[in-house]
């Protein structure tokens, strides 16, 4: 059944910057679908954000799992009959600790594991959803990525990320830009735009809580912002908070 609201999914969505985004575009009138890999999981985040007054679905999404994919595109499809947004929010990093840079040392386990949510995953869901995103009068994708992934940044002369050079999720968001460049050429003229964000160094899991300096709320924001651009909003760009940075 279509309806007129705009439908959001944000996955990786039970808790940081996924569970913010959700939050936020709820607040603006946006229905969201937030997913978790355990049901019970995605359904109490929904119930926290209903207790808010937001028009919230829980539904279990594995991103790495072909299976749970299908089914989310399925009840999107029964449910609302499009997607509006897409915020492909989930993400990992190295199990050791994303502060220890290490280049020839990255194990082929450590490859996969990383590469396979931050990068194969998005792609194959996105490519489940787009025929959902095209029932959209205004479809938007953003990709969470991350200033580590900036081949130009890191390329300075004392870049100010050197300390950062972990090769496995660097190069998972670097691979990660290249796929929004790719996609949001092909969907050129379809009224789709897609984009890469930089949320910020934010206080989370993966950020750590003791020296990031952002805020969950600020690191939200341009997630949020890019998932509802106006007609002439950009598209094929990496952006933190309405800035445009280097590949």
């Amino acid at each position: 059944m279509m309806t007129t609201k705009k439908v959001a999914l944000i996955t990786g969505a039970n808790r940081g910057i996924g569970l913010e985004t959700a939050k936020q575009l709820g607040e603006l009138g946006t229905t969201v679908i937030v997913t978790a890999r355990h049901l019970p999981v995605a359904q109490e985040t929904a119930t926290q954000l209903k207790a808010q007054g937001i028009d919230a679905y829980g539904v279990q999404l594995d991103v790495t799992k072909a299976d749970e994919r299908r089914a989310v595109a399925s009840f999107i499809d029964e449910h609302f009959g499009k997607l509006d947004i897409l915020v492909n929010n989930a993400g990992v990093a190295p199990k050791e600790s994303l502060f220890i840079a290490k280049t020839l040392e990255t194990t082929p386990e450590e490859f996969q594991y990383i590469f396979e949510t931050n990068l194969f995953s998005v792609v194959y869901l996105t490519r489940e959803l787009l025929p959902l995103i095209k029932k959209s009068k205004s479809g938007r994708i953003v990709n969470l990525s991350s200033i580590l992934g900036s081949l130009s940044v890191h390329s300075q002369k004392d870049s100010p990320i050197a300390p950062y050079r972990i090769l496995s999720y660097d190069a998972s968001k670097a691979a990660l830009n290249l796929f929004t460049i790719f996609l949001a050429a092909e969907l050129e003229g379809t009224g789709i735009k897609v984009n890469s964000a930089h949320p910020g160094w934010v206080q989370t899991e993966i950020g750590g809580y003791e020296h990031a300096p952002m805020s969950i709320v600020d690191g939200a924001k341009t997630s949020v912002d890019l998932a509802l651009l106006d007609a002439n909003g950009p598209t094929g760009k990496f952006i933190h908070l309405g800035d445009e940075l280097p590949w």
